[in-house]
């Protein structure tokens, strides 16, 4: 008879990841009905004359406001010039519009955004680079996050000597709730490679101002 130090120890099998469930994209029916869903709980009655194509139209306007998620940002910046007569001083497109929305309360995000970088070999066109903010401007976010993917999609694709990003914003979820505080503007700016460093430094951040 096997006494108990004689056991052998059980196998211990590896748990298997599970794949990460992908939740299906909903039907714009099931998106109107959310949207129908809202008005109740906000107190009015979806079926009311005013109120019957409301949800079919804050739908569409999603589609708008959201349009980023099927953009890529490196694709709008894949197409870059070389032919540019050694040019390598700062290329800075100024007051590009952004429309985002906040993701902790998705009430809008409005201002403005300056983008400018050195060349190292490559440019784009500046269309380009309102398009990228406007691509990664109309998801979710924060601003934070958006300053640094702005820059991060610039880097990618042009590889240059410096990026400095620059967004200035009023977000409605301080505006028209919580603490009210109308004009207000939040700041946020990203500096990589030689716009880190003096003279540069010094430079880009009076450009960015306005003042240079």
């Amino acid at each position: 008879m096997l006494d108990g130090h004689n056991l052998a120890s059980p196998v211990r099998v590896p748990a298997i990841a599970q794949p990460t469930p992908i939740t299906p994209h909903p039907t714009r029916a099931e998106a109107e009905a959310a949207v129908r869903t809202l008005i109740r709980w906000a107190g009015d009655e979806p079926s009311r004359e005013g109120l019957r194509d409301t949800p079919a139209r804050v739908v569409r306007a999603y589609e708008e406001w959201f349009a980023g998620y099927a953009q890529d940002p490196d694709t709008l910046l894949s197409r870059t010039f070389e032919d540019v007569d050694g040019y390598q001083d700062v290329v800075l497109l100024r007051d590009i519009p952004l429309h985002s929305t906040c993701e902790h309360h998705m009430a809008a995000i409005t201002g403005t955004v300056d983008v400018a970088y050195l060349p190292n070999r490559y440019v784009v066109g500046i269309s380009k680079l309102a398009r990228v903010v406007d691509a990664l401007g109309r998801r979710l976010q924060i601003q934070e996050r958006l300053t640094a993917q702005i820059a991060d999609s610039i880097e990618r694709a042009l590889q240059p000597r410096g990026i400095a990003v620059a967004v200035r914003a009023s977000h409605g979820c301080m505006t028209t709730r919580g603490v009210h505080t109308q004009g207000t503007c939040m700041v946020t700016r990203d500096l990589r490679g030689d716009f880190r460093e003096e003279p540069r430094r010094t430079e880009i951040l009076a450009m960015l101002t306005g003042r240079g």
